[in-house]
């Protein structure tokens, strides 16, 4: 009678939860007198109270209804396991189950992997479970450790439709990001057919698109991972295709969501595939749509679904945002194209501040993508005066969309952007300087890259500012950070800061005793060739000073430095070196006659001499040019 009343009324389920039935049920189902047929029954009712709203599901949580039905599936009787699996099926597809609650007991993972060959009902269920539940690397690791695989893979020639779907999904979440599944899955063969062959029999246009869907994501992962090329026709002839038809809009809202986020997923880091994809069905153009209307209008018939996709429209547009940044990645002429499609600045400048964080992100990596073209920055950027909404972003963002857009301003500091001006007086320098001390490794990245970009060819006010701005403090911290992108990215900024004479002689005579402490520090410390060749190109421009010249000269430590070098075994840093030399001992500047005694005195000319001799054409002509400076 409870089961009867209960089906498909919202209102009776909630009565009888009121009313306590929960526990009472849980009882009855637990209870060893209990009747097979009895236990049956309690758990059809609880599958049905399950059905209804997620409060439902909340407290049949925490009736702790999980291990009871777990418990349930020991039991010999078939129909009783299948009422217990369809109920656990209903609670796990629920957004308030926590998924752990199926990897709490070791044995629940292999007992269920048993239960699969027990009917196709067993089999439908646990794979729901399965994809349910699997969420990240350890769940996968859990599930391909108990033979996921080899358990579910015959289930993809099933005889029913719904077993072969649930398989399906099982294999589109173990797969993702995951190389280990992927690269097993190439090889494991059902009935004498690869597993990448079923998964392109599932791809053709007769079958159901949520089939087709799940295969492309298969194949999709798969090819990511390295387990198929990139160029197989299995990826270019048949996936890709297939993930550009779910952009149609003749599809469903999620459907095309899907469809565009994992199109975008297949060709982020390859450059022939986005090419392809460009071109196929008028992609580009065909995306635009996902800015208009969120429904066909063939589906608007339907109030139901018009209400829920005009709630959900904002997915499309950052589907949209996410596939236009992996289509122009790399190629100009994409970007180009993209850019020409209508209204397209306008729609990323609106995308960066809408409500949705989903959405600002996928609009400031549209964005950042975009920002890669130097002939972009010249015009559509410039246009659009799109670096203010993006200074907007960069003031209260979370770290996400802070580390694209940090990227994103990188570019736009270039030093041909014309919008670099305006965004320094935008309060750019302070902005920059504070995430240089960032927790965030990418961040103090970007941070220290902007800058560097920012001091590049810049007037001696701005070089001010940036180091009155990082302090000095900072600027060893920088120095010595642990991870060598910051650093090389830190000595690129004192390298442009120290450029062009009046301004490394200023910037030394006020920062001078600490740059040179630093770069001894460096000197000394154990770093990678690329570092101390940076560092030494640093010197040599301090060399180039009029007056900074005396801070190398009057440091004998420094000068011993560069004559090691000199003859050290690699020649970038040999020629590094010499140039710190060159300038050092250049005739025509005041007092260079007492720098090339000193030197001479230090046996730098028996040096020079040896490295006239040298195999390396530049090196020799370096020391023979150098050599000439004595002679004049």
């Amino acid at each position: 009678d409870m089961k009867n009343a209960v089906i498909g009324n919202n209102k009776q389920k909630a009565n009888l939860i009121v009313l306590g039935a929960v526990p009472r049920l849980l009882y009855l189902l637990q209870q060893e007198t209990s009747s097979t047929e009895l236990r049956t029954e309690c758990a059809v009712v609880l599958g049905s109270l399950a059905m209804g709203t997620e409060n439902n599901v909340k407290s049949l949580l925490d009736c702790h209804i999980i291990p009871a039905l777990l418990q349930g599936l020991l039991l010999p009787d078939l129909k009783f396991i299948e009422a217990c699996l369809r109920c656990l099926r209903t609670i796990f597809i629920s957004p308030v189950t926590p998924e752990d609650l199926l990897y709490t007991d070791a044995t629940v993972i292999s007992h269920l992997m048993a239960l699969l060959s027990r009917s196709r009902y067993t089999q439908e269920y646990i794979c729901q479970i399965f994809s349910h539940c699997c969420k990240g690397p350890d769940h996968q690791t859990i599930l391909f450790n108990h033979g996921a695989v080899q358990n579910i893979a015959h289930l993809l020639v099933s005889t029913s439709y719904k077993v072969r779907m649930q398989a399906l999904k099982c294999f589109s979440v173990l797969a993702f990001e995951n190389p280990q599944v992927s690269m097993t899955l190439v090889s494991v063969s059902v009935d004498g057919e690869l597993l990448p062959q079923i998964f392109v029999k599932m791809l053709q246009r007769d079958k159901p698109i949520e089939m087709q869907l799940t295969s492309a994501k298969c194949l999709t992962s798969m090819c990511r991972a390295g387990a198929i090329r990139t160029d197989d026709s299995c990826i270019v002839l048949k996936t890709l295709p297939c993930l550009v038809r779910m952009c149609s809009k003749e599809r469903l809202l999620e459907e095309r969501v899907e469809g565009a986020e994992t199109l975008a997923y297949l060709i982020e880091t390859d450059v022939e595939l986005q090419r392809i994809a460009s071109i196929t069905d008028h992609l580009i153009v065909m995306l635009a749509d996902y800015f208009k209307y969120p429904s066909s209008v063939s589906a608007i018939t339907d109030i139901k679904r018009l209400d829920h996709d005009l709630k959900h429209a904002h997915e499309l547009r950052q589907a949209a945002f996410k596939l236009y940044a992996s289509l122009g990645a790399n190629d100009e002429d994409i970007r180009k194209k993209i850019i020409e499609t209508e209204n397209m600045m306008d729609r990323i400048v609106n995308g960066l501040s809408e409500s949705s964080i989903k959405v600002r992100l996928a609009a400031v990596r549209c964005l950042h993508s975009l920002s890669r073209s130097v002939q972009q920055l010249r015009t559509s950027f410039q246009d659009h005066a799109v670096w203010k909404p993006l200074m907007k972003v960069l003031q209260n963002a979370p770290n996400e969309i802070l580390v694209v857009a940090s990227s994103t301003l990188c570019n736009l500091l270039l030093e041909f952007s014309p919008s670099k001006e305006p965004i320094l007086e935008s309060g750019a320098i302070e902005l920059l300087c504070s995430l240089t001390q960032s927790e965030n490794l990418a961040l103090r990245v970007n941070g220290i890259w902007a800058l560097m970009n920012m001091a590049f060819q810049a007037e001696q006010k701005i070089k001010s500012d940036i180091l009155r701005g990082l302090s000095t403090e900072q600027l060893f911290q920088l120095l010595s950070d642990s991870d060598v992108n910051v650093l090389m990215k830190t000595l690129g900024l004192l390298r442009n800061l120290l450029s062009t004479r009046p301004h490394i002689d200023h910037i030394m005579s006020t920062h001078g005793k600490q740059i040179m402490q630093a770069v001894t520090l460096i000197l000394e410390g154990e770093h990678n060739i690329e570092v101390k060749e940076q560092t030494l190109c640093i010197l040599a421009n301090i060399a180039d000073g009029t007056t900074a010249k005396e801070l190398i000269m009057t440091n004998d430590d420094i000068l011993q430095k560069i004559k090691y070098y000199m003859s050290h075994s690699n020649a970038k840093l040999q020629l590094a070196a010499m140039f710190c030399i060159s300038n050092l001992i250049w005739n025509e500047e005041e007092g260079s006659q007492e720098r090339q005694d000193k030197l001479r005195d230090m046996g730098i000319v028996d040096i020079l001499h040896k490295l006239s001799q040298s195999s390396d054409p530049n090196l020799c002509d370096k020391a023979k040019t150098a050599l000439q400076q004595y002679l004049a």
